[in-house]
């Protein structure tokens, strides 16, 4: 990997899904669980399952953009949630499970910009993923941390987890890393 680093903060659902897809993905560097785009610091995974908290769940990926570019990444995160569901993906409802994109830069705008408009036409809804300047970052509990990994006979991680890690590496085999 170069000296080059770059940062995407990316809400699709569940952060144990976008964390056990995006770990898998070559040019990663590191993934952590968290909370973004709600007022009040340090909030708990308990006050942020309220919905009231303004938070939600995101990743924060670092990456080498000289391996996996932003728009390559954004691919992938567009591929493994449903960008068309308001605040909610499958089972999982409140507006902490946003599809949201926290750009870090006016060129990562730009790029989620792009893909947006690009990917439109592939859906049969509009995309209703908000884009906004990236806030706050509060990493989640340790236990949240490559959840996916650590309880991979879980219920919750053979049902949602699984299918998504397949989707992943069925159309993007040629990036695991």
């Amino acid at each position: 990997m170069s000296n080059q680093r770059e940062t995407a903060t990316l809400g699709g659902g569940c952060f144990w899904c976008l964390d056990a897809v995006f770990r898998q993905l070559r040019g990663v560097e590191s993934v952590v669980s968290g909370y973004s785009g709600g007022p009040q610091p340090n909030p708990s995974y308990e006050a942020v399952c309220t919905g009231r908290t303004g938070h939600a769940e995101v990743v924060r990926v670092v990456f080498d953009p000289a391996v996996l570019s932003y728009r390559e990444l954004l691919q992938v995160f567009f591929a493994i949630h449903d960008p068309t569901t308001l605040n909610r993906q499958g089972a999982d409802v409140g507006t902490q499970y946003r599809s949201v994109i926290f750009h870090h830069s006016p060129e990562q705008q730009a790029a989620a910009e792009e893909t947006i408009a690009t990917i439109a036409g592939e859906y049969d809804a509009p995309i209703v993923t908000e884009l906004e300047a990236a806030p706050a970052f509060f990493p989640a509990e340790d236990y949240h941390q490559d959840y996916y990994a650590l309880h991979p006979r879980q219920g919750y991680c053979q049902a949602v987890i699984a299918p998504k890690i397949a989707k992943f590496r069925r159309y993007f085999a040629e990036r695991i890393a």
